[in-house]
């Protein structure tokens, strides 16, 4: 069954996600990356270039020839099509709709109200459907 962690309380969602696929292409799992839209897939496309100095993190857009090949995509929609199945990290306020094909899910709830809104509403209907689900608040010990 899918495990899904919660991650909240996040100043800057962007940054967050590229921590998050930085250390998952460390220990060579493969992540998908789902954005809101278009635009913000592309924020996070260029943010993935710039995370550090010496990181290089090797992504494509989903869809992208190489996808197979590559450990971290992508994709600012629930239909593109997605080569691996290890890690999502959804940036969205939606619910992913093939989410239980992942292993995990990571829900990034951002300090926003209408997020954090939108993610209470996700964590319920989760736990209603029993997904083990963690709960990390950033900021807190």
């Amino acid at each position: 069954m899918t495990r899904i962690d919660f991650h909240t309380n996040i100043a800057d969602k962007l940054t967050y996600a590229c921590r998050l696929a930085r250390k998952a292409y460390a220990s060579r799992a493969k992540v998908v990356l789902l954005a809101e839209d278009a635009g913000q897939a592309a924020q996070l496309n260029e943010a993935l270039w710039t995370i550090g100095d010496t990181d290089f993190i090797p992504h494509v857009m989903a869809g992208d020839p190489l996808a197979g090949e590559t450990p971290v995509i992508v994709a600012d929609s629930d239909d593109a099509p997605l080569p691996h199945h290890d890690m999502l990290v959804n940036l969205t306020q939606r619910t992913p709709a093939h989410f239980a094909q992942f292993a995990r899910v990571f829900e990034i709830i951002s300090t926003d109200e209408q997020d954090a809104a939108a993610g209470r509403k996700r964590y319920v209907a989760y736990k209603k459907q029993d997904y083990p689900l963690t709960h990390f608040v950033a900021g807190q010990p």
